[in-house]
């Protein structure tokens, strides 16, 4: 059999029946992987939350919760959804694996467990896990540098985490779909990451910038796409870290698109970046409270500027988020 991929990845081993433990662990042991074996789903799903479980082997027909209502569980928290979830089962019908595959598992295993497969499966997963742990990292290291930017001016100071809040909860409003949503979360964390190529003489002017200044500035939404776009998870949210300094008119940048042209996701969250600056407090201003907020959004609507509609959206939004309970 060939050499696993790391000899520190460690397998929770879930199922009540005391031999078929012994067996898995065993198998698993020699062949250098750390094991954790437990005899519940409740148990199962406590070793997950805890933490530095890589790949979790879960037994269908345990008593109480069971393993397709533990992998239920796993994938439906953003913590652990990425955790390889193989089900172990005796049951072959076709309707068993359909519930399986319901809950999000990742793979099957039929019981008695072939040595040679359980290795070639559990070998397979935990390369994909290598994959996904790499992206992972990838994105945290994306958002660290973000709000490394946003940390150097103190007047933006939580504008990110913000714009990332209410542009998904837009979207919600909106009846957009899960992955434009995620798109949008990610999009108001990264959206001014290209700003790392603006000297901070330009980044932190308090007056007014030079005409050689804006070339500058209006260069970030590109670079920004250019750091993020190594990413595959980050497609849909390229064209609005591009085009979120667009105005309807074509008076934006940095490719002075027009109506329809900017996609529906860089106007989500351009009104929303519009609104925070409006209502946080600037160097040349305090916050502006919302009604005046939103009177200077619908001024700069009628200029051809924003989506009148998703202006509308966000007012109805924030006086229902702001409303006494």
């Amino acid at each position: 059999m060939s050499e696993p991929l790391s000899h520190k990845a460690t397998i929770l081993v879930a199922d009540d029946n005391e031999a078929n433990l012994e067996l898995l662990s065993g198998i698993l042991e020699s062949e250098g992987y750390q094991v954790v074996c437990v005899n519940t789903g409740d148990q199962a799903l406590k070793s997950v939350r805890g933490g530095g479980v890589d790949l979790a082997l879960l037994d269908v027909m345990m008593p109480g919760q069971t393993g397709l209502s533990a992998c239920l569980e796993i994938k439906s928290q953003v913590e652990t959804r990425l955790l390889p979830v193989v089900l172990v089962t005796a049951l072959t019908g076709s309707d068993d694996r359909i519930r399986g595959i319901m809950c999000g598992a990742d793979d099957f295993l039929n019981k008695p467990v072939n040595k040679h497969e359980l290795l070639a499966r559990v070998q397979s997963l935990l390369r994909m896990k290598e994959f996904t742990d790499e992206l992972e990292n990838a994105e945290t290291v994306v958002f660290s540098l973000a709000l490394s930017i946003e940390a150097k001016d103190p007047n933006t100071e939580g504008h990110c985490e913000r714009l990332s809040e209410f542009s998904e909860a837009l979207a919600q409003r909106l009846k957009l779909p899960v992955e434009m949503r995620v798109a949008l979360r990610r999009a108001g964390m990264v959206h001014d990451v290209g700003k790392v190529a603006v000297p901070e003489h330009i980044l932190l002017k308090a007056g007014p910038l030079t005409d050689e200044e804006w070339k500058v500035m209006k260069q970030h939404p590109i670079v920004g796409e250019r750091i993020c776009r190594p990413l595959k998870s980050f497609r849909l949210v390229l064209p609005i870290i591009r085009h979120h300094h667009e105005k309807l008119d074509g008076s934006g940048y940095p490719d002075g698109l027009k109506g329809d042209q900017i996609p529906l996701l860089a106007r989500v969250l351009q009104i929303t970046d519009v609104y925070d600056a409006l209502t946080t407090d600037r160097p040349y201003r305090k916050a502006l409270q919302p009604q005046k907020a939103f009177a200077i959004m619908r001024e700069e609507v009628k200029r051809g500027w924003w989506d009148g509609s998703l202006v509308d959206e966000l007012e109805a939004l924030v006086l229902e988020v702001t409303k006494p309970v």
